[in-house]
Order: structure tokens, then sequence, then C-alpha cells
């Protein structure tokens, strides 16, 4: 079977995917979700990693679902039909991966696509791109992406595009915070290669634990319980070597280990 995905890890410390079928925009069939679902499972336990470029292939970054594989499952029952589950645990999968994420957005990012670019931590698109959470004009609903896609946009703006089905730019997407930042297409490497080394100057474990700490604390209330959590956080951190190095680094005015 042809892959679906093209990964690879130029250095120890940073690996690239990149969804890898243009002849249809990159759009979601089963082949895909269960690459992606595996490929980040493998980055999520490889403890040399630092950075994750997660990029397309072709014209597009993702079209969202395949509508030549979605159609038969208008027939399925509830039993059969797992491809939404199996989606879900997709994200789930990526949007729980330790390592930073960085979404480099080259092309048009629909439906699914702009769900899967919703559980990167860093967003960067191309002046021209186009969003789109596009189900409501096929008669269907961003239920599966939902969960990732409103922390992302926030309340209200879902609350126009899931029923508008209207396309956004990524001049909007970056007014509205979705996107990071936006630049002309053949800046974009440029831009994606300079976020990776700003991960890489941090402190491994101190960039993971920063993910972790907004994956946990995302959507919590302000009480003790938060209070005392991230107390114990900081102060496990600080203790740590690479916290000891850290400090003992800028104090002597050198890089630290990790550089």
């Amino acid at each position: 079977m042809t892959s679906t995905l093209d990964t690879r890890c130029p250095t120890a410390h940073v690996a690239e995917v990149w969804l890898n079928r243009p002849e249809v925009r990159n759009a979601f069939n089963d082949g895909v979700i269960t690459e992606l679902t595996e490929a980040f499972r493998s980055l999520s336990v490889d403890r040399q990693l630092r950075a994750i470029l997660l990029g397309g292939r072709g014209k597009a970054f993702c079209a969202g679902g395949d509508l030549s594989w979605m159609r038969p499952m208008a027939g399925y029952d509830w039993v059969q039909n797992q491809a939404a589950a199996r989606l879900a645990e997709m994200l789930m999968t990526a949007w729980s991966c330790p390592v930073p994420v960085v979404g480099r957005i080259h092309g048009d990012c629909y439906a699914g696509g702009l769900g899967l670019a919703a559980v990167c931590d860093v967003l960067v698109a191309a002046h021209g791109v186009q969003f789109c959470l596009s189900e409501a004009r096929l008669g269907l609903l961003p239920a599966t992406i939902a969960p990732c896609v409103v922390p992302a946009l926030g309340e209200q703006t879902p609350r126009r595009y899931f029923v508008t089905a209207e396309r956004f730019d990524a001049a909007t997407a970056l007014a509205l915070g979705f996107v990071h930042e936006v630049v002309p297409a053949e800046a974009l490497d440029e831009r994606v290669a300079a976020i990776d080394g700003a991960l890489l100057a941090g402190g491994p474990a101190a960039v993971r634990a920063c993910k972790r700490l907004l994956n946990d604390g995302a959507g919590r209330p302000l009480d003790a319980e938060l209070r005392d959590e991230t107390v114990h956080r900081i102060d496990g951190i600080r203790a740590s070597d690479e916290g000891r190095e850290g400090v003992a680094a800028f104090l002597a005015k050198r890089d630290p280990s990790w550089r």
C-alpha cells in the first residue's frame, strides 16, 4: 500500500510529517487517519525530539474528508461507521503529543484539515491561504473537530463559521488569533525553521512542560487546586538538573548545555 504520509527526521531533534495525497488535496481517508495516529504515537515516545513540523504536499494543506471515502458511510449503521471515532482519536493523539507541533499551512485548509491545524502548537500560514469549516454546505456538521477548533478559535468565531461555512483568509485567521504568523509563500520554510530554532533554544524538558501545562490547565477555574498544582510544577522543574543548569548558564553568561 502506498504511504499517505511522508515522515522523516532531518536531525535527531526535529521530525517532519507531510500529508502526501496531493492528487486529492491531502483529504483524509482511513489510510491517512491510521498513519497520522501511528506517526504521532511513535513520535510521542522519542525522548530526543524537540520539534515536529506538520505540512502537506501539493497545492493544499488538507481539504478535509475524502468524499469518495465518505460516500458509502451514509448506509452504515452505528456499529459499522467508526470513521468519526478514528478521526477523533487521531486528533487527540496529535494534540496530546508532548513535542511541540509547528503547522506549516501553505495551501487551503478545510473542514477536518482545519481541525488538524487546530491541534498544532504554532501555526504559520502563507498569504492567500483559505480556511473553511465547510461541513454545513454538505449537510454535515463539524462535530468531531469541534473540541479542537473551538478552543483554538474561541467560542464566538465558530458561532459564525460553523453555520455559514464561509471561507476566511489567512489575514482573517491571524486577526482571529488562529494562526500566529502570515508570511509570503516563499518565506514559509524560513519562518518555520526559525520557530524550530526557538524551540531548540529552550530547555528540552521545560518546553515539554510548558506544553503540558497549557494542555492540562485549559478551561480550568483559577482555584486553590490549580494554584497548588502550578506551584508544584515550577518547584519541580526549578530543582531539576535542567533547571539548575539553565539558571547557572544565565548567571555565568554562557550557553546552557542543551544548545
